[in-house]
């Protein structure tokens, strides 16, 4: 076990953001509509073929591993190391509406997540929510990744290889809920096991190139190709537009988002912007 002190950071919050989809709450402290906001549970991280366990008290965390798999995988997955409090200290103070996002959203950190499991599941994000999504990456999971054990026993499924959804038919998917996004995920493992998509190359390219060359795979457009950028390759100054924040735009920000001001960071805003849309209305 590793315990450490973590300011602005907020698991729950994190489990909410809509950047990852293998995160569970297995135990959380409060009810209702305080919840969100509450800094307290335990908590289930699937990424990859890795498995952990983690809980929080306000800030002080236990990350159920060992002190090399926080210190090689998990610091650097949670982000950890960034000041967060430097990105709000940023923010225009005349900017009330982004302010009030930022201190809702405070806890949340972009996470560096692996390049093929963001394809897939932000292929699979498209018309769909967050729920449906988690269910349909279980599906695929529990349908072609590799059953694991983890050092305290849980049994829980790796994501899938390229490997192992490039021979499938296009329309296999489907009876993992994907719908028409089936045949999204299948070619881009195609893309992928071919070499056509070198991942390696993408993981080291600028963000305007990879986003170009996501741009490439069948149904990847720009929103998909941006939160890959930002959620995989951990390029802070991608800026994801969905529905939430077209409208949060076109309310707020008529002239359009001050990019100039929050260059480099544009990411971390766009995130407190769609947690602030999706969760200060319940």
């Amino acid at each position: 076990m590793v315990s450490v002190k973590a300011d602005h950071f907020s698991l729950e919050q994190i489990h909410m953001s809509g950047q990852c989809f293998r995160m569970s709450r297995l135990e959380k402290a409060g009810e209702g509509k305080d919840a969100s906001l509450t800094n307290a549970g335990t908590y289930e991280v699937i990424a990859g073929r890795r498995y952990l366990q983690v809980t929080q008290q306000g800030e002080d965390c236990v990350f159920h591993c060992s002190d090399g798999d926080f210190e090689y995988f998990w610091k650097i997955y949670f982000d950890l190391e960034n000041d967060y409090k430097a990105y709000i200290s940023r923010i225009n103070p005349r900017d009330s509406y982004l302010l009030a996002a930022a201190e809702l959203g405070r806890g949340i950190r972009i996470l560096r997540q692996d390049l093929w499991e963001m394809i897939v599941s932000f292929l699979i994000s498209q018309q769909n929510n967050i729920p449906r999504i988690r269910r349909c990456i279980e599906n695929i999971c529990r349908g072609y990744g590799e059953r694991m054990t983890a050092p305290g026993g849980e049994e829980y499924f790796g994501f899938p290889e390229p490997k192992a959804l490039a021979g499938l038919e296009e329309d296999a998917l489907m009876g993992c809920n994907l719908g028409y996004r089936s045949k999204y995920v299948v070619r881009a493992a195609r893309s992928v096991a071919s070499g056509e998509l070198d991942l390696d190359r993408v993981r080291e390219m600028s963000c305007g190139r990879a986003r170009e060359e996501l741009l490439k795979l069948f149904g990847v457009g720009e929103k998909v190709a941006d939160c890959i950028c930002l959620f995989a390759l951990h390029h802070l100054d991608a800026f994801p537009v969905d529905t939430h924040i077209s409208q949060a735009l076109a309310v707020h920000y008529k002239k359009g988002f001050p990019n100039r001001r929050y260059r480099g960071f544009r990411g971390v805003m766009q995130q407190y912007i769609f947690y602030y849309e999706l969760h200060s209305h319940i």
